[in-house]
């Protein structure tokens, strides 16, 4: 189509939508898929929502956290409160309940009375819980991270609740420990973060011991 003989602004526009039609496809279409194709082919697992599965089908990712309580005695309360299961090791609280429609924290300050009051709570329901002095409780076993739904827990936290898994297990605790050491994540590239346990993946790996 001859566009010299329309009028200037009329070209304009004309040239605009070619633009418009061009980057579209470039970018609304074929970067999408050949970035998809890359993912699919080098990075499956993690592409796919790095999905921990058990006898071929998914049951959790193992990147959330989730809860690993107890049945409810009455199912149709939403008043009543989890129970933590101590055949399982625990994550660390969630401002959301790892509910992943619900991420994020709980938004109170370090001097904020109610969260002041919170973590004593839930530092001696912990320790009583582990069997342990609250003294020793763990920091991340009585926070919560920022997303409420983060996997990791400290190794320190981990270690703290092996005689209590074990026992309710009938395991030894020293395989228990062992899994826990398997399970070790150093910090990202050596220096980022801190080393960490992935207790979706832990408590995964745990039924095997069975």
């Amino acid at each position: 189509m001859r566009t010299h003989h329309l009028p200037p602004l009329l070209r304009q526009h004309l040239a605009a939508l070619r633009m418009l039609l061009v980057f579209t496809v470039l970018t609304g279409i074929a970067y999408p898929l050949v970035v998809t194709g890359i993912a699919q082919a080098a990075f499956s697992d993690q592409a796919n929502g790095s999905l921990v599965t058990t006898n071929g089908k998914p049951v959790a990712s193992s990147l959330l956290g989730q809860n690993f309580a107890l049945p409810k005695k009455n199912p149709d309360d939403p008043k009543e409160e989890l129970r933590p299961d101590p055949k399982w090791f625990q994550p660390r609280p969630s401002a959301g309940g790892y509910d992943p429609l619900a991420s994020g924290a709980s938004n109170l300050g370090p001097n904020n009375p109610d969260l002041i009051t919170a973590v004593k709570q839930r530092r001696i329901a912990v320790a009583a819980f582990d069997g342990v002095s609250p003294a020793s409780v763990p920091v991340d076993a009585v926070t919560a991270s920022g997303s409420g739904l983060d996997p990791a827990i400290s190794l320190a936290y981990a270690y703290e609740q092996v005689n209590r898994v074990a026992k309710s297990r009938r395991l030894a605790p020293a395989e228990v420990k062992q899994l826990v050491d398997d399970h070790l994540q150093g910090r990202i590239l050596g220096f980022l973060g801190q080393e960490n346990v992935n207790v979706v993946e832990l408590n995964h790996d745990l039924v095997r011991l069975m």
